[in-house]
């Protein structure tokens, strides 16, 4: 690994370092984890900071709710937000900033390039970012789910050169270290495919956290794809980071394409949520990537759920394949109106006066799925 070549670095932290025992914050293993932070800045490496933790911060502030549902848990997460905000303040010499997302501030392009702005210009005046998702306020269709695809997100809109996912293990074994004594460590990923997401496994089981392997995959596939050096760490251990600094890989590290994807095709096929489907004919062969124009209402056989002007959509066959998640020019209430008419003049004149059916500004190639 060639930490040489970091400017820019996210560092992703879970909730079972933050409240081990899910009684308060404790610094126990975050002192390791501040003091890395603090030495990649001396060397003029900029940090982004993604903790989870916030629910498991809060929990033990409600002792008698046996059954924690939703708004039980989201007060929880107020509650715990600013403990563990403030925990980490203590650990630094320096200003640090709260930021609190949902999926629905990511998705939103206009928003999306808000953030990626606040992110530089505190970056640029020495203060750490510290993210979270906003799960005091986030539903189901709004939230991102697990901090290690929104880490991918946050160093994708941040633009850094690494992003580092602390785990509870050393990093991607070929089968469960937990169960298998013979599980071997890969220290190296070149290519994600199906076998590594089949070395993952499901979630943690009992745990305080929401994600498991399966979800740093995800993470890094998304960080890869963007240029991103991903690695998974054991952030137990001091040791981890100490090799980092050294210019060692502790754990797994999944390699960065050579040629990642433009930034607005990245947050297209990433970031941003399909709201709506538009199906087109099995023999559909126009090439949407090169000339979003040759997408008209006389090849659409179908519209899919409800979507506005200016959200995404996902254009597909009708035999299911994937052709590119693009920014739709209609509405889905116009966008049937239009391709339900008979009078094919109609439509074609209409289009020529509105524009084409979907903007190839954002636009990602989905054909090769």
């Amino acid at each position: 690994m060639n930490r040489a070549n970091w400017k820019r670095i996210v560092i992703k932290v879970g909730s079972a370092l933050i409240a081990p025992n899910q009684q308060g914050c404790s610094s126990h293993y975050l002192l390791s984890i501040a003091q890395f932070i603090v030495k990649c800045r001396a060397e003029g490496i900029q940090v982004v900071l993604v903790s989870s933790g916030s629910v498991a911060a809060g929990s033990h502030m409600f002792p008698d709710q046996e059954n924690t549902d939703i708004a039980v848990k989201k007060a929880m997460a107020a509650a715990g937000q600013t403990e563990m905000i403030s925990t980490w303040d203590k650990l630094f010499d320096f200003p640090s900033a709260q930021i609190l997302l949902t999926h629905a501030d990511l998705r939103d392009r206009e928003r999306y390039v808000s953030i990626r702005e606040t992110l530089f210009s505190l970056l640029d005046n020495q203060i750490l970012p510290i993210v979270n998702e906003n799960d005091t306020v986030t539903t189901d269709k709004l939230k991102v789910g697990d901090n290690d695809n929104l880490s991918a997100m946050v160093a994708a809109a941040a633009d850094a050169d690494a992003l580092i996912i602390c785990s509870d293990i050393d990093g991607l074994y070929d089968k469960n270290p937990h169960e298998n004594d013979d599980a071997k460590l890969l220290s190296w990923v070149e290519n994600i495919d199906e076998s590594i997401y089949a070395m993952a496994g499901g979630a943690v089981k009992g745990g305080v956290g929401t994600g498991g392997m399966r979800t740093k995959i995800e993470a890094a596939e998304k960080a890869v794809s963007h240029g991103i050096d991903t690695f998974i760490i054991n952030g137990f251990t001091e040791l981890s980071f100490n090799m980092l600094l050294d210019g060692k890989n502790p754990g797994t590290h999944f390699q960065a394409y050579e040629v990642p994807m433009k930034e607005n095709v990245h947050w297209m096929r990433h970031t941003s949520n399909a709201q709506g489907e538009v199906i087109v004919e099995s023999n559909f062969e126009a090439s949407l990537e090169d000339n979003s124009e040759e997408l008209t209402s006389s090849e659409i056989i179908d519209v899919k759920g409800e979507f506005s002007v200016g959200d995404t959509i996902l254009v597909r066959k009708d035999d299911g394949t994937k052709l590119v998640k693009a920014k739709s020019n209609y509405s889905s209430c116009l966008l049937n109106f239009i391709a339900k008419q008979d009078n094919e003049e109609f439509a074609s004149e209409f289009e020529e006066k509105t524009g084409p059916i979907i903007s190839n500004q954002h636009l990602a190639n989905l054909e090769k799925e």
